[in-house]
């Protein structure tokens, strides 16, 4: 009976250390408390929290918390979260408590927390508000009047970036057709981080009728280059070779290329995409400092050719690739058409024209007759030939010869006259 009983307070044993090595069931802890909302700057949402009362002691606590729709997860150790969201729309932010930052574990029941929109009517408020970064210098930002607005309503546009010590106010408003904008001084340096910042936009009108609208504009995307400058034109080996300077503040690498030449002569039209600007001739690399080269292939320097460039921000680094530059100044290389044949021809034309218009007015009847001759009359040749005299008609022939009578006798007497004085 002994050893079955031995038996049996091993298995026990064995029993109790098995069951020591299976973990206990995860405690699930209190939720958070005084989960409270607050607005910084003009988009800077801040949510604050305090530590679950009555929380484990063995547990080191993780915040788990996510917007609306389960988005943007995070898990932390800080007892707040802040966020640059547009206040246009209601935002809503979920909190809750865990021991560990694995996702899959259970948080505290979650406590949520809004902000509401600004009051106001939503068809009041501003649309299409948009901001571009030009060459990275100004911003210009622009926007649509409500549908119902006023259209004599004033606006005012406000703006925050992390530069600044507070939210300063615009004052360079303009209207250009429908869309009213307004402009601030916004300047990049070379080597700075200032690009991984945005900036907040809010619009509204003086008399608060008008319900605020809001923006935040990374300042990854919307920006516009200027346009670059061509600074050489010049034929090698039959390629073309164009040399031009980026706009400022730009690095090379962070720009695309467009290279537009015009034909003249055979009126042809192609435009070339560069990523990498960069001339496989050693001479024309080093011609000018601070420039870019390409090489357009085929182009014959016996014909004028025109040349046009405009560049953009790339992926590499910037997330907006769309907003082309304007156009640069054309330049022309080639040999140019002589203009003395051209003005020549200009000056002789109208000469010409009004040649042949005074000729045509002076010999318009003549030409008239020669190309349209008169038809004869038989019936008045045949009476002037054999009609009868009248009486006028023997009147005037009778006076005709009578008239002829005299003259001869007059002529008569004086040649007589005439011989008696050189007879003399």
């Amino acid at each position: 009976m002994e050893r079955p009983a031995r038996l049996c307070g091993l298995w026990a044993l064995l029993l109790c250390a098995g069951g020591g090595g299976v973990a206990a069931p995860a405690e699930t802890q209190p939720p958070v408390t005084n989960l409270s909302v607050s607005v910084e700057n003009l988009c800077t949402v801040t949510w604050t929290w305090n530590p679950p009362e009555e929380a484990s002691p063995n547990c080191s606590l993780k915040y788990f918390s996510h917007f609306g729709n389960k988005q943007d997860k995070k898990i932390a150790p800080e007892t707040y979260r802040s966020k640059e969201v547009p206040l246009n729309e209601r935002i809503c932010l979920q909190v809750g408590s865990q021991c560990s930052t694995n996702e899959s574990e259970k948080p505290s029941i979650l406590v949520e927390k809004c902000i509401s929109p600004p009051e106001g009517d939503p068809e009041s408020a501003v649309t299409e508000l948009q901001c571009i970064w030009y060459n990275l210098s100004y911003m210009k930002c622009s926007w649509l009047p409500g549908r119902n607005t006023n259209p004599d309503t004033n606006y005012t546009l406000y703006y925050w970036h992390s530069s600044l010590g507070k939210v300063l106010q615009c004052e360079d408003i303009y209207r250009e057709g429908q869309h009213i904008g307004c402009s601030f001084a916004l300047t990049k340096v070379k080597g700075s981080s200032f690009e991984q910042h945005s900036v907040q936009v809010m619009v509204k009108d003086n008399a608060g009728k008008i319900r605020p609208s809001f923006n935040i504009v990374p300042l990854t995307s919307h920006v516009k280059p200027d346009p670059p400058h061509i600074k050489n034109l010049s034929f090698q080996n039959g390629d073309l070779y164009v040399q031009w300077k980026n706009p400022q503040n730009f690095y090379s690498r962070c720009l695309s290329y467009e290279v537009e030449v015009n034909n003249s002569q055979a009126e042809t039209h192609d435009i070339f995409y560069v990523e990498e600007a960069k001339c496989q001739n050693s001479e024309f690399e080093g011609n000018l400092e601070g420039t870019i080269c390409f090489m357009v292939p085929g182009v014959l320097p016996d014909n004028l050719n025109t040349v046009r460039i405009r560049v953009k921000t790339n992926k590499l680094c910037y997330e907006d690739d769309k907003l082309w530059s304007n156009w640069s100044q054309a330049m022309s290389i080639g040999q140019k058409a002589n203009p003395t044949f051209y003005i020549t021809t200009l000056l002789i034309i109208p000469i010409i024209v009004a040649a042949a218009i005074i000729v045509l007015l002076l010999y318009l009847k003549r030409l008239k007759i020669i190309i349209f001759p008169p038809i004869p009359d038989p019936g008045k040749i045949f009476k002037e030939m054999f009609g009868d005299q009248n009486d006028d008609t023997l009147h005037w022939k009778k006076y005709d010869i009578y008239e002829k009578q005299t003259k001869e006798e007059t002529d008569s007497v004086v040649l007589i006259e005439s011989l008696k004085r050189a007879s003399q």
